[in-house]
């Protein structure tokens, strides 16, 4: 049994997450769990999980990319301060 992680950085904290972990499920795991701030700054968080609400926004390397779409690599810089449209 392997007990491989991945380490990534989310909004300046550190988390061991095991490979194959989406950005979603990872930022879940930080109190409040959220991806994103509305407009009038409620918190938002996946809501299909499967690309199509788009409610899970986030920053990623200097990207916007959609969290719940996204698996976590080695070293990879979240930031959930984007409200921006995914290209």
């Amino acid at each position: 049994m392997s007990t491989a992680t991945v380490q990534i950085h989310a909004d300046g904290v550190r988390l061991q997450v095991v490979p194959g972990t989406s950005v979603a499920a990872a930022l879940a795991q930080v109190p409040p769990g959220r991806t994103r701030s509305s407009v009038t700054g409620q918190p938002r968080a996946p809501l299909c999980g499967m690309g199509v609400c788009h409610e899970c926004r986030v920053r990623i390397d200097g990207r916007t990319h959609l969290a719940c779409q996204t698996l976590c690599t080695e070293g990879m810089q979240v930031h959930t301060d984007t409200g921006g449209p995914c290209p």
